[in-house]
Parts: structure tokens; C-alpha cells; sequence
């Protein structure tokens, strides 16, 4: 029930200033009431009416309050801390309807269009980094493999060569004995 009046206040001054928890819960119970005016038929007007109980600030509600608040998709209400209550310290804050008219920012918007053009050229980077990253993999498979085999080359080599030595040992050693 007090939550009901003070959205009637809220409806009826466009701003009040109540303690920040008060404010908290009257924000739901407001846009509720704000979204059902926007819907603007005979059922949501009784419900409303149900809830407020006044004519004339139902009235207020469904017609320049909801045509004000047709374009906006939620958000009506904004809380604004105010610092404490002398007295008894108690956290205060001004609940306001968000009257300004709704329009996407400018800015969002570009940020969004930038953000869209930065991830496309990041994955056309990406993709031109995995198609380099391939062929230096495999012009190092082709390389590997061309070492490798000079690498085989070479022992091969190798060997051939200490069985030459060998064999020359073995002869001069074969020539010394006799």
C-alpha cells in the first residue's frame, strides 16, 4: 500500500525524495505501472486505477506520462543518492521519471558500428596469420625435410668414410705384420 502511494506521488510531483531503500522497491512497482500504461487499454487502466486509487493521476498516467515514455523500452524511473537525512543519518535519494525523449545515442551507436568493423578486420587478420603460419610450417616441413636428408647424406658419408680409414688401418696393419 505505500509503495502504491508513492508511485501515485511519483506520478503526480515527477520526482519525490525517500530514503534509497524505499526507492529500490518503489522502482519495479512504477514501471509496472508505467508499462501497462503504455498499453493503454481498458483492463490495464483498472488495474492501475485498482492500485492508485485517484482518477485524475491515473489519467495523468495514461496520457502524457505514457505517450512521453512510448519509445523508451524500460527504464522510466532514474534514483539519484543524495547523501544522508540530518537527523536520523538515513540514506536519502531523489526517485525522478525519465521524461527526456528517447533516442539510441549517437555515440553507441558508432562504437557499436567500430566495434563491428574492428572484430571483421581482427578475423581477416587471424585468417591471413593462420594462412601465413601454414606455409612457414610447411616451407619448415620442406626444410626439415631437405636437412634430413643431407643430414642422411652426411652420416652415410661419415661412415663411409671411418670404414675407409678402417680398412686403410686394417691393410697398413696387415702390411706391417707382414
Amino acid at each position: 500500500m505505500m509503495l502504491n502511494n508513492m508511485a501515485a506521488a511519483l506520478f503526480e510531483h515527477k520526482k519525490i525524495t525517500t530514503t534509497v531503500t524505499k526507492a529500490k522497491r518503489l522502482r519495479p512497482v512504477a514501471e509496472r505501472m508505467i508499462t501497462a500504461a503504455k498499453k493503454g487499454d481498458l483492463a490495464a487502466r483498472r488495474r492501475v486505477l485498482s492500485k492508485i486509487g485517484d482518477k485524475s493521476i491515473v489519467h495523468e498516467l495514461f496520457t502524457s506520462i505514457a505517450e512521453t515514455m512510448a519509445e523508451r523500452p524500460g527504464g522510466y524511473t532514474r534514483i539519484t543518492k543524495i547523501g544522508p537525512r540530518p537527523g536520523d543519518n538515513a540514506p536519502m535519494a531523489v526517485v525522478e521519471l525519465v521524461l527526456e525523449p528517447y533516442s539510441p545515442k549517437q555515440a553507441t551507436v558508432m562504437e557499436a558500428e567500430q566495434a563491428t568493423e574492428s572484430a571483421a578486420a581482427k578475423n581477416q587478420t587471424d585468417e591471413a596469420e593462420a594462412q601465413v603460419a601454414e606455409e612457414a610450417t610447411d616451407e619448415a616441413a620442406t626444410d626439415e625435410a631437405a636437412t634430413d636428408e643431407a643430414a642422411t647424406e652426411n652420416i652415410a658419408a661419415d661412415e663411409a668414410a671411418s670404414e675407409e680409414v678402417a680398412e686403410d688401418s686394417a691393410d697398413e696393419s696387415t702390411e706391417e705384420t707382414k
